[in-house]
Parts: C-alpha cells; sequence; structure tokens
C-alpha cells in the first residue's frame, strides 16, 4: 500500500527518529544508496519557482540511481487547466512517484487522493515538511540529544513554522514559537502540536514576546515576505521591527546556532554577518536538504533496499 508524505502529522516519534537516522546513513555512506532509486522515475511538479527544492530533488534523486522529469506550469495553478485528479491518476500511469510545490494544500490532497504512487509535498501554503527534516537533521548533527534542544523560531508563522512544530515537538524538542501580533501559526495546527507533544514528549510555546527564546540553543526564522506578497518593504519592517535575529539577540537568548530555510534577506529578518558567522548552520541545512528528501525517497519508494557494503 503506498504511503505519501503531505503533512507529517500523523508520524510517530519512532518513524522520524528512523527517518533520521536514514538520513544520516545515505549521507555518511551515499555510494551504497546508487542504485536505491534503480529504475524508477520521479515527476517534480512544481506550481512555484525553487533554487533549493529542485536542485536537490534532481540532483538527489540522480545520486539514488533515479530519473527525474521537472514539469512546472509558469508559476501558475494547476487547478483550472487540467483537473488535479485526472493530472495524478495520469502522472501515476508513468511515474514511480510525485514530488509536487504547489499553492494550495488542497492541490496536494487530490493528488494524493487520485494517483496510485507515493505523493511528497515539497511545499504549500500550510507545510514544508521536507525543510523540517533537513531542519532537525541539522539540529541532531550538534546534538545528540534532541530532548534537550529549546529551538525558537522568530518571524512570520507560515508553513515552515507548522512543519517545524509537528516534527519537534514528536522528536521531544522544546519549540518556542514567536511572532508580531497578527501574524501567528495556524491554530489548528497549534492544537494539533500540542497534542503530539503530550503524546510524544515534547513542548510547545506560542508566544509574540521575543523574551520567550531565551535559553534556546537555535535560533531560527524566515523570510517576512513570502513568494508573491506585495506588502510594501516599509509596512513590513514597521510590523517585525524588534523581531530581527543578529548578534545581539544570539547574545541576549544565549543561542549557539542560527537557522534560516531561505532565500534570506540580508539585514532585514536575519544580519548578513551572522550568516556569515560561525554560528550559521545555513549551509549546513541546505546541504540536508538533499539527505533528507533522499531518506524519505528510499523510505516511501524503497524500504526493502539492502545498501550495499
Amino acid at each position: 500500500m503506498k504511503q505519501d508524505l503531505l503533512s507529517f502529522k500523523d508520524w510517530t516519534a519512532e518513524q522520524l527518529k528512523d527517518l533520521l537516522t536514514l538520513a544520516k546513513t545515505i549521507k555518511a555512506n551515499p555510494s551504497a544508496y546508487r542504485t536505491a532509486l534503480d529504475g524508477l522515475s520521479v515527476v517534480a511538479l512544481f506550481e512555484k519557482p525553487s533554487l533549493r527544492t529542485r536542485v536537490s530533488f534532481d540532483i538527489g534523486i540522480n545520486k539514488l540511481g533515479g530519473h527525474l522529469v521537472y514539469l512546472d506550469s509558469q508559476s501558475n495553478k494547476l487547478v483550472g487547466r487540467e483537473d488535479v485528479k485526472d493530472m495524478g491518476a495520469n502522472l501515476a500511469c508513468w511515474a514511480d512517484a510525485i514530488v509536487a510545490r504547489v499553492f494550495a494544500h488542497s492541490t496536494l490532497e487530490e493528488l494524493a487522493e487520485s494517483a496510485k504512487v507515493p505523493v511528497i509535498n515539497a511545499l504549500c501554503d500550510m507545510y514544508h515538511p521536507c525543510q523540517a527534516v533537513a531542519d532537525y537533521l541539522t539540529i541532531s548533527e550538534h546534538y545528540d540529544d534532541l530532548s534537550q534542544v529549546k529551538v525558537a523560531y522568530i518571524g512570520d508563522g507560515n508553513n515552515v513554522t507548522h512543519s517545524l512544530m509537528l516534527v519537534g515537538v514528536a522528536l521531544g524538542c522544546e519549540v518556542v514559537v514567536v511572532t508580531p501580533k497578527g501574524h501567528e501559526v495556524d491554530p489548528e495546527i497549534v492544537k494539533l502540536s500540542q497534542a503530539r507533544a503530550q503524546e510524544f514528549g515534547g513542548k510547545l510555546t506560542i508566544s509574540n514576546d521575543v523574551q520567550d527564546a531565551v535559553g534556546s540553543q537555535v535560533l531560527y526564522t524566515d523570510t517576512w515576505l513570502s513568494m508573491g506578497d506585495d506588502t510594501p518593504l516599509a509596512d513590513i519592517k514597521d510590523t517585525f521591527a524588534g523581531f530581527e535575529i543578529d548578534e545581539a539577540l544570539m547574545e541576549k537568548t544565549g543561542a549557539e546556532y542560527v537557522l534560516h530555510c531561505q532565500p534570506a534577506h540580508r539585514d532585514l529578518e536575519i544580519s548578513g554577518s551572522l550568516i556569515d558567522s560561525d554560528a550559521s548552520l545555513l549551509m549546513q541545512q541546505a546541504e540536508n536538504r538533499m539527505h533528507g528528501q533522499n531518506a524519505i525517497l528510499v523510505q516511501l519508494l524503497a524500504s526493502n533496499f539492502k545498501p550495499k557494503n
């Protein structure tokens, strides 16, 4: 029976830990997985432009011995051009999986319902699960016990934040989300994350006060202006004043490292000097997109693969 990856909200702590272990194993010994996707083809269906997601999937699938077919829709929504249900069913006639980067989560749900092959969420308006795998893979390479780690996300509550919460609390992390008023995360996902925290031992704090980030080992931010957002920059600066991550905030909170899923706007949500500092894990995080996604692909498409010694 096929398994989709749309959000991680139904993955257990054990499944997530196993996925991170697999990602580390593939990263440490890529040649052992050189044929994991031998003979398999993956369609990458992108409504939205991308650098890290497209390149990391393309090269990653190649490293696993698979073949990627990239389809874009000229940055337009798939809905309306052709029924998504028909599109999913057609693609499943040829492809072994569909990686979709879309505007609306409902598009992914329709694809998953109609396609007989796994559908992987490469980003939608509600979740960014592949990014969360890269995030916690990166953090776990610096801290052996994630249950002892406090991660503070500071900025706009968005799809990245939602996945950071859902995965982090299941792994036992303390996750703090600090946003300006009016930019909070989705309350239903907060409720779900709190339930997962109670089940798996993590902790979640939702706040509008940067002071709640004190004691964090890792600070995390994302762009304040999402792709396609035409809000004037002056308005954004006023709204997010005091939520910038820089050396002063690192010192105030005691954090050792900083994350950003990129693209980053230097000296806006994060200082350029911090990006270039020893505290920055941005490039490690970007590299780990590929290793995390490769683990997802192996798990969903080749779980019985026996790596070569």
